[in-house]
């Protein structure tokens, strides 16, 4: 029996959110899944050390869209699926399966939208297997690796090992920089600290920013290492404090315990799914009204990160 998972939400986070699910099919099917994904979610990287997958088909500009849909339902056809999963509620992808001759097809309510995203895939997933499922995604990483990282990033026990997720989609999105550097210097006044600057190469002005500042010579940053070289980094963190990024959820599926700041986003469907992340929503807001265009990242209350930082921190 062949099994595919379609999963084309755009981000890191979001292929996280759905590990449990895609966990779960393949328990209850006892076959290794193929799983239809945009390369933007890096579902190949992240996925490495599980034992659920087979494969990863890519969606790119070839292949996406209403005109990729010959090129696509050409391969998928080709591979001969028993089934399929599709984690959203498009009429495109359910023709796409019927077009690649899929005989058993589960898929979302049609033009399912505006969805809880960890709730829906619960649901779903859990009318599939018949059991509950917990939300909460768990990351497995090869255990060598994570050794080697410690000692190549000398990430010692005597320090706290802090990822500091400056990164952002977009500015709106983003607590000021200047921030992140006055919480650095206000931690190391009381503890022994280490930042991991998890950012990416588009964020060069704001990395060089931290690296210039007082905290500067306390740091090194990620840009330059792939999905699969950060994991084991962040593995051997103690926690993260940072905007909704992918990094974010990284480091809670990874167990670390995440100070998460949502001033722009879902803070709710973004954070509810594990106890791992503590959200920091603007003041006046909640995490049920933090949403896309709430524009708060002026209203997060610096006191609020602090004492929640050390309360996690400090043992």
């Amino acid at each position: 029996m062949k099994v595919l998972v379609i999963q084309t939400r755009f981000g890191i986070g979001d292929m996280l959110i759905f590990l449990p699910y895609l966990k779960a099919i393949y328990e209850k099917n006892e076959v290794k899944l193929s799983l239809l994904a945009k390369e933007t979610s890096k579902a190949n990287e992240l996925f490495k050390y599980e034992n659920f997958l087979n494969e990863v088909i890519k969606l790119d500009s070839t292949n996406d869209r209403i005109s990729g849909f010959l090129k696509l339902s050409k391969e998928i056809k080709s591979k001969k699926f028993d089934k399929v999963f599709i984690f959203n509620g498009s009429i495109r992808y359910r023709l796409l399966a019927m077009f690649s001759g899929i005989k058993e097809i589960y898929q979302y309510p049609i033009f399912t939208s505006k969805d809880v995203i960890f709730q829906t895939a619960k649901v779903f997933t859990e009318n599939y297997v018949n059991k509950v499922l917990s939300t909460k995604p768990i990351l497995n990483l090869n255990p060598q690796f994570v050794s080697e990282a410690k000692n190549k990033f000398n990430l010692k026990k005597n320090v706290k090992n802090i990822v500091l997720g400056i990164s952002a989609s977009g500015p709106t999105k983003r607590w000021d920089i200047e921030n992140y550097i006055n919480l650095a210097k206000r931690l190391n006044k009381i503890q022994n600290c280490k930042f991991i600057i998890a950012a990416g190469k588009n964020d060069q002005e704001i990395i060089n920013k931290i690296k210039k500042s007082e905290i500067g010579k306390n740091c090194f940053s990620l840009e330059h290492l792939s999905i699969q070289e950060i994991l084991p980094i962040i593995k051997n963190c103690d926690l993260y404090i940072g905007n909704d990024t992918g990094f974010m959820h990284i480091s809670s599926a990874l167990g670390i315990k995440s100070i998460s700041i949502f001033v722009d986003s879902p803070a709710y469907s973004y954070s509810g799914y594990s106890d791992n992340i503590v959200a920091i929503v603007p003041e006046g807001e909640t995490l049920e009204s933090t949403t896309h265009d709430t524009l708060g990242k002026d209203k997060i209350s610096f006191e609020e990160v602090l004492e929640k930082t050390k309360k996690y921190l400090i043992n």
